[in-house]
């Protein structure tokens, strides 16, 4: 009687594979726990970007400022303000100039009235005789009769405040109007035949000297009276005569 039989597998066969196996696992535990450990292994990161990389190169500059390279703006240096009084000499005219001295002007006068008319408007100029300039204030102290004593012409209108500064070599000029009289006849006027000035300095004192202004050629005395007035000093003759003649 034949038996059929099945045939199961060799111990021995089985015990090989199931070791091998095991050895193949731990293998590969082993494999992959060195890559964890390795950093040549470990995946690569991607490279930072050009604008990123050049961030990075600027490193603590970041909140710095270019220069401009344009060194000529801004504030950095000193900005003069001085109003020039540390040079004045003239107590207080404003300017860096010192006040105008009689001594170092010349004067002359110019008759502004035609042939035939009473002689009342007058052109007073002064000529600076240094060769640095100098500063006339207010209007000139103009007295008419002679002697200190005499009384001086009133100004025409408020003087101008602003001091004339006169260069080297150069002038200014003043307005003067003398009589006001028109009443004909046989009457008395007083007569004067020249006239004088005191220059007045910054702080509004007098200044010592006195500029005398002889009549033009042709004029030996003129008629003076209250009327007069003086337009004080200005750097044009029309400025110092546009006044007056309006008189």
């Amino acid at each position: 009687m034949n038996t059929k039989r099945i045939r199961g597998g060799s111990p021995r066969r089985g015990l090989r594979g199931a070791v091998l196996g095991a050895a193949v696992a731990a293998a590969l535990l082993t494999t992959t726990a060195c890559r964890g450990d390795d950093p040549a292994a470990a995946a690569p990161t991607a490279a930072p970007s050009g604008s990123a990389s050049a961030s990075a190169s600027g490193g603590g500059k970041s909140g710095a400022t270019a220069p401009t390279g344009d060194s000529g703006t801004g504030s950095a240096g000193p900005t003069a303000t001085g109003t020039g009084d540390s040079g004045e000499t003239g107590g207080g005219n404003g300017t860096e100039h010192p006040d105008c001295e009689a001594a170092g002007l010349t004067t002359a006068v110019e008759l502004q009235d035609g042939p035939g008319e009473t002689p009342r408007h007058f052109l007073l100029t002064v000529t600076n005789g240094a060769k640095t300039p100098c500063v006339l204030n207010d209007a000139p102290q103009v007295r008419l009769k002679a002697g200190n004593d005499a009384p001086i012409v009133r100004p025409l209108g408020e003087p101008d405040s602003e001091p004339v500064v006169v260069e080297g070599g150069g002038k200014a000029y003043a307005g003067l109007y003398v009589f006001g009289n028109d009443e004909g006849g046989e009457a008395q006027y007083d007569q004067s035949d020249r006239f004088t000035a005191t220059l007045v300095a910054g702080e509004g004192t007098e200044l010592s000297g006195t500029l005398v202004f002889d009549l033009p050629d042709g004029l030996g005395t003129v008629s003076v009276d209250d009327a007069a007035r003086v337009n004080g000093w200005a750097g044009t003759e029309g400025l110092a005569t546009r006044p007056i003649n309006r008189l």
